[in-house]
């Protein structure tokens, strides 16, 4: 009897299941789970790190106090990510159902669900041009000679000054097996202004992949070889796809581990570098006066929420294939963290080899230091122009981009795809999920067009800036206001409880209550204030365009307040008060997908005897689970259990 007790806990613990649960199917065949939790798991890795981790956090840390930006850092992580992760993940698990299906908990907010899809549309389709980017800058990466490290070459101009001469990077080429002090001696640095210089690493990109035009209306032509990157980036996505998160699952075995490899394998070259050390002080040299600065903290704020992909859809369309069991509570702290702990590392990747490009020019390290696309496809490109085997460093630098890339874009795709298959529900749209995501691939490829065009990086800024900005911070309030306040944050910590089989820590409770949307207020109100006209270099973006980014901003939001119009006066009632409350309450059909585990007041009535019984046992339940809960405060743990409880371990 002890030997099939042992057995049994082994098997749940394998399943992810909770302790002292009893081992059940736990399957959703109809509509699929993840082949296991590790799927899960770096598949919500690879979401969350992305290109942001790399070409954004370290330019903040640097820009913000260096090592002192850590602890406004994790202070909003503690306070507001691994929170707001948390409730993403467990609202998807618990209803089994995407960013739409999840707000039959209350019919009037899935408006906020429509605006999650616009979000993720948006984002969708420039995210997987900046792929595009990296795969062209990969294929240009195989070669002899990198084709940005001279000024040589047609599209160069007069300006142009390399910080290596062609004899330099020879002599370097033909001693790639000496040290790094005997290949350094051999290099010919150009020491010039940095105000004076344009930099080959920037004409190329700017002359020759992008061939910029001068305005964001002038279009020019279309640059076929992106185009084609662009065909390229959307068919790995699409493969990757194909069988839904059957598919996607195994692949992110490679996609979200790999890159740590390619960024270990940068550290290690870069630390090893002449002028390293001075880059990574900069980048972590405490400025401990800058704490008191409020734009320190905001920038943190919005840092830690952006990057975990909040609001997105992506958290709660990815946890909707769990298995109703599992321990979310468990993974959103092990996945908040490794996001927040990849972006400190990338950090160091990042400004060694800055670092190392500073010393041979002889300027401070702020002059090289950038950050976005800047950072990705010109600074960080030139400086591995200095490396001995310089194409192969380059080759691992943009293989990683494309990696961390397309980890997020598995992500965007499906939530796209699933919220459309959820929606529609019938059995065929379920059995032809690949055409969905064929077609939503498609449509996608076809928006993204206009940005391989010679304007296209203006409109691909325009929407990093204005698409996804604050109107994922309004997103994100509305939802907690929503669950917490409209469906009753008691009612859903008794959900939490009845999947996980413990209550949500009383730190979760508080921070989800009072203290996340706290923050979330404060994350738009900075955001607001310290609001500037995005500009691209020396160019200001028109007034028309500027027009153009806040309609997009707002084409998200305002499904909100129309869907909840529409649901009002489509709901019962005879007065605007009673339609109102009748469109708030939850869906008869809210709740775990499978009946097996509809218990309690979720559970289908057999016979008309139980359906007048069952108020009298719910009630007195409810009193009961009221006094235990006061009980339960006094005795919590620290990893959110009671007394009477069986915790797994987090």
């Amino acid at each position: 009897m002890s030997e099939s007790n042992s057995n049994a806990a082994c098997t749940a613990d394998q399943n992810g299941a909770v302790p002292g649960e009893p081992v059940k199917t736990d399957k959703n065949s109809r509509r699929g789970n993840w082949g296991n939790q590790i799927e899960f798991i770096l598949t919500s890795v690879g979401y969350a790190v992305g290109l942001g981790n790399v070409w954004r956090f370290p330019y903040l840390c640097y820009r913000n106090g260096g090592g002192a930006f850590m602890f406004p850092y994790f202070i909003m992580l503690v306070f507001c990510g691994i929170p707001l992760f948390f409730l993403e993940l467990s609202f998807g698990q618990f209803a089994s159902q995407g960013c739409l299906g999840v707000w039959r908990i209350s019919p009037m907010f899935k408006g906020v669900g429509y605006g999650m899809m616009v979000v993720s549309t948006y984002i969708g389709i420039y995210y997987n041009v900046v792929i595009c980017i990296a795969f062209y800058y990969f294929f240009s990466s195989m070669t002899n000679l990198l084709p940005w490290t001279y000024c040589n070459n047609p599209w160069n101009t007069p300006t142009c000054n390399g910080v290596v001469t062609p004899t330099g990077i020879n002599n370097t080429l033909a001693n790639v097996t000496r040290s790094l002090v005997t290949g350094a001696a051999e290099v010919a640095v150009e020491v010039v202004n940095k105000t004076k210089r344009t930099s080959p690493s920037e004409e190329y990109w700017k002359h020759y992949v992008l061939k910029i035009s001068d305005d964001i209306g002038n279009f020019g032509e279309v640059r076929l070889p992106i185009l084609g990157c662009l065909a390229v980036s959307w068919v790995v996505v699409f493969l990757c796809l194909i069988r839904g998160v059957k598919s996607s699952g195994k692949v992110v075995y490679f996609t979200a581990t790999f890159p740590y490899v390619v960024l270990t394998i940068l550290f290690i070259r870069g630390i090893t570098l002449e002028g390293a050390v001075t880059g990574i002080k900069y980048y972590l040299t405490p400025q401990w006066h800058k704490i008191l600065d409020a734009k320190v903290w905001g920038d943190a704020a919005s840092q830690i929420f952006y990057s975990l992909g909040c609001a997105w859809g992506g958290l709660i369309t990815m946890a909707s294939y769990n298995k109703f069991h599992n321990n979310c509570y468990r993974d959103s702290i092990i996945i908040s963290i490794t996001n927040c702990a990849t972006s400190v590392y990338a950090g160091f990747v990042i400004f060694s080899i800055l670092g190392f490009m500073a010393h041979h020019l002889n300027v401070d390290v702020s002059e090289v230091a950038d950050h976005g696309p800047g950072l990705a496809f010109v600074a960080y490109p030139e400086a591995l122009t200095l490396l001995p085997i310089s194409p192969l460093w380059s080759l691992l630098f943009f293989f990683m981009l494309i990696l961390l890339g397309l980890g997020t874009q598995f992500c965007l795709l499906e939530t796209l795809v699933t919220a459309i298959v959820d929606e529609i529900g019938t059995d065929w749209i379920i059995r032809n999920k690949t055409v969905v995501t064929g077609g939503v691939a498609i449509v996608g490829f076809l928006l993204g067009v206009p940005l391989t065009t010679q304007a296209g990086i203006y409109w691909l800024l325009l929407m990093d800036n204005y698409a996804a900005s604050f109107s994922l911070v309004i997103i994100s309030c509305i939802m907690c206001i929503c669950i917490m306040y409209v469906y009753g944050h008691k009612k859903y910590f008794k959900d939490v409880e009845m999947m996980l089989g413990f209550p949500p820590p009383i730190f979760f409770r508080v921070c989800w209550r009072f203290v996340s949307p706290i923050i979330i207020s404060f994350i738009l109100i900075f955001t607001v204030i310290q609001y500037k006209p995005i500009t691209y270099n020396d160019y200001v973006y028109p007034g028309w365009s500027l027009a153009i980014g806040f309609l997009m901003a707002m084409s998200s939001v305002t499904c909100i307040p129309i869907y909840a119009l529409y649901k009002i006066s489509k709901s019962e009632g005879t007065t605007f008060l009673e339609r109102l409350k009748n469109s708030c309450k939850a869906d008869i059909k809210w709740g775990p997908a499978l009946s097996e585990h509809r218990i309690g007041h979720y559970a289908a009535p057999s016979s008309e005897g139980e359906v007048e019984v069952r108020p009298l046992k719910e009630e007195l339940k409810e009193k009961e689970d009221e006094k235990r809960d006061e009980i339960s405060l006094t005795i919590q743990g620290s990893n959110g259990s009671t007394a009477h409880n069986t915790t797994p371990s987090a």
